[in-house]
């Protein structure tokens, strides 16, 4: 092959030069050297050459740390608490210049370095440092073993709660430099307190006092959370405050800025993109924001220096992770305040059980309004029992009883007014027009529902039923037991033609209204604020959320009605909430009152006497009936455990999405409760812990549930 300028070239015509680069580049390549990833025949580090990792495998019979070998090249990044990702399932024989390899790739966290291994055979090498950034503390690791003994689970499960994924670009950026401390706040509205203002006193001076807060109805409660934490930064500490949902992120977080400005907290939800999640969340780790305030994806926040931890309304379902182990983000901020000794606050409008036996235990000090406080800051509550349906000839033929529509029509002239109902939808349940008897399946007894003016259906085994009568007393007719919104927004538009209908529920949940007249249609928990208050509110067929067939039935009615009363207008402002049930009831006198304190003290008092949640501690266990059989019989519970049941679930049908932990759709699963008193709750999740353990390493077979205080025991 020639060449136009005459130059000499290589075979093929390839420059001198280029096959000289080859050569020598073929020639280096000779050198051994460490391949990637398996640092076959690479040096170690001189000092705490073994690595301790903690594998995101996520299943109980792996819940331990694995050693590692530490390459020199990556002795330096290698440090306690950042990402990692080793080669895990290697067998013990695939072992090539004294390294164990093979095995996939998993990700994991680097908790120690250490001199020796305690396993006498070869290890394999760290694979790679995903990222300097040490994201695993010390303490939040010590957070997470005990969240994870707590609830029968892994710290690998609780690590993914606990730490968000990573974000490249997030963490390339620097965070901001902390701001000193603020001045001591006001008490504010903390003075309606008798202990109010003593309290924020304790958290500025740098004390941790633990305390259950039963807010006064009203919006003053984002301020007086915004002010708890202001005087616990005061004090050169940090503070975490976990509230339901956004809306209330919203509120807490505008409090927080309008009372120490910007740069000093940082706002954590589920609902942020996952870059600003993850730059929000490495501004807290760094230390240069010292308050965080988020849902339940913040209980785990890793604040410096925490001086306090406090969450709002405790009893809302969505404190509750649905993703397993499933802890719940009070019993999470309780264990960080006994571990780092800091302050605690449990507020809200209404009261659990759990808040009562803090208090009545003496583990937390009441913090409470007097009564004439109470009586200045609440509506005036009126009922309609049965008795006065039977009489009342408008509440045969509509909705609204007449003492109900007398409300509504003497508060439109003052504002907006809240209509509470107790389910979405359109007609959910059904039951007899002559006796009212619930309208029930012929094949599983399941309820049945018409959704959308659709046909009648099982809500548990999803089958029509065309050709339904009363079994009691041989009727024909159903009527509907609970009217859901839209349609009780359709009968008030034809009551109040002239007035504007607003529904709000999970399919648009509005923040907030106007004061302008207008009726409110919500269903619980959805309610918006009014600007202003609600001149008043109806809260409808409360005999339905308290005829639930679950222990908190009651409490949970209770704190549904105080949560929309409490957005009500105060007596003396003309503010009215009329509740249709029977008043005779423990939680209606509660309403009445405005003694949701009183309730869940009363509620306590009586569960200590049966033996039931929280003072006993409880588990449920599912799984098909073979399977929970073998696992019961295989456990090794303490002496003084109780089995009670099992019980069959509900078959999940193929239509509805299934709630966390529901059986597979079409499977016939069981489920048994075990109990056990005071003081045997880490036993038993000891027990349950390690007999699932052992059924997974034996090859697991059909799956079994198993879920640590369970919410919903019937």
């Amino acid at each position: 092959m020639s060449s136009d300028n005459g130059q000499g070239a290589g075979a093929g015509g390839v420059p001198p030069e280029q096959l000289a680069l080859i050569r020598e580049s073929v020639r280096k390549a000779k050198a051994p050297r460490a391949k990637p990833r398996t640092w076959r025949g690479a040096a170690l580090a001189k000092e705490r050459p073994v690595a301790r990792v903690l594998v995101d495998k996520g299943v109980l019979h792996l819940d331990r740390y694995f050693d590692y070998a530490v390459p020199e090249e990556l002795d330096e990044q290698a440090q306690p608490g950042v990402r990692v990702r080793v080669r895990f399932g290697a067998g013990r024989h695939r072992v090539r210049e004294g390294r164990r390899e093979g095995g996939g790739l998993v990700d994991g966290f680097l908790v120690e370095r250490v001199a020796e291994s305690d396993y006498s055979g070869p290890l394999a090498a760290l694979a790679q440092v995903v990222s300097t950034e040490p994201v695993l503390s010390e303490e939040l690791l010590g957070l997470t073993r005990a969240v994870a003994d707590r609830y029968a689970g892994s710290v690998a499960d609780v690590l993914q709660l606990a730490v968000p994924p990573r974000n490249a670009r997030a963490e390339a950026k620097p965070s901001p430099e902390p701001l000193p401390p603020p001045s001591a706040p006001e008490p504010g509205s903390w003075e309606r307190y008798a202990q109010g203002p003593g309290f924020v006193d304790a958290l500025a001076k740098g004390a941790s006092p633990r305390a259950v807060w039963n807010a006064l109805p009203g919006q003053e409660w984002a301020d007086e959370l915004a002010r708890a934490v202001a005087a616990t930064l005061a004090s050169g500490r940090g503070a975490l405050v976990v509230v339901p949902d956004g809306r209330a992120v919203a509120r807490v977080d505008a409090a927080l800025t309008a009372l120490l400005g910007t740069g000093r907290h940082a706002v954590l939800t589920a609902d942020a993109g996952p870059e600003k999640r993850y730059r929000q969340w490495l501004a807290v780790r760094r230390g240069s924001v010292r308050a965080v305030v988020g849902t339940r994806a913040a209980m785990f926040a890793p604040v410096r220096d925490l001086g306090l931890v406090a969450i709002w309304d405790d009893g809302d379902s969505s404190h509750s992770e649905p993703h397993a182990p499933q802890p719940h983000a009070r019993e999470v901020l309780l264990l960080r305040a006994a571990h780092t000794k800091c302050a605690f606050l449990l507020g809200g409008w209404s009261s659990t059980v759990e808040a009562a036996q803090l208090v009545n235990s003496g583990w937390a000090l009441p913090l409470v309004a007097d009564r004439e406080q109470i009586r200045r800051a609440a509506p005036l509550v009126r009922t309609v029992g049965d008795a006065d349906l039977a009489r009342d000839e408008a509440a045969r033929t509509a909705r609204l009883p007449t003492l109900a529509w007398q409300v509504v029509r003497d508060a439109l002239g003052r504002g907006p007014v809240l209509v509470q109902v107790p389910r979405r939808g359109y007609v959910p349940r059904l039951s007899c027009t002559q006796c009212r008897a619930p309208a029930r399946c012929r094949h599983c007894a399941g309820p049945l529902e018409a959704k959308d003016a659709g046909p009648l259906r099982c809500a548990w085994c999803w089958r029509d039923e065309t050709a339904w009568h009363c079994p009691e007393c041989g009727g024909f007719g159903l009527r509907a037991r609970i009217v859901g919104a839209r349609r009780t927004a359709e009968e008030l538009g034809r009551a109040f033609p002239a007035v504007p209908v607003r529904t709000s529920g999970r399919e648009h949940v509005l923040d907030t209204v106007p004061a302008a007249p207008a009726l409110v249609v919500s269903t619980p928990g959805a309610e918006p604020v009014a600007e202003g208050g609600y001149a008043a509110a109806l809260l409808l067929d409360g005999w339905a959320m308290l005829g639930r067939p679950d222990l908190r039935a009651g409490e949970e009615a209770l704190r549904r009605w105080i949560g929309a009363a409490a957005l009500v207008r105060d007596q003396g402002a003309g503010g009215t909430v009329v509740v249709v049930a029977e008043p005779t009831l423990r939680p209606v006198q509660a309403l009445v009152r405005w003694d949701p304190v009183g309730h869940a003290a009363r509620e306590l008092a009586e569960r200590a006497e049966l033996g039931f949640p929280p003072v006993s501690r409880m588990a449920s266990v599912s799984g098909t009936p073979d399977a929970l059989a073998s696992f019961l019989a295989g456990a090794e519970l303490p002496a003084a455990a109780e089995v009670l049941g099992p019980v069959p679930l509900p078959v999940t049908g193929p239509g509805p999405s299934r709630r966390p932990g529901a059986p597979p759709p079409g499977e016939h699963w069981e489920r048994a409760l075990v109990r056990v008193p005071p003081g045997r709750g880490a036993a038993l999740a000891s027990a349950l812990k390690n007999a699932q353990a052992a059924r997974m390493a034996r090859g697991g077979g059909e799956p079994v549930r198993i879920r640590i205080d369970p919410p919903d025991i019937g």
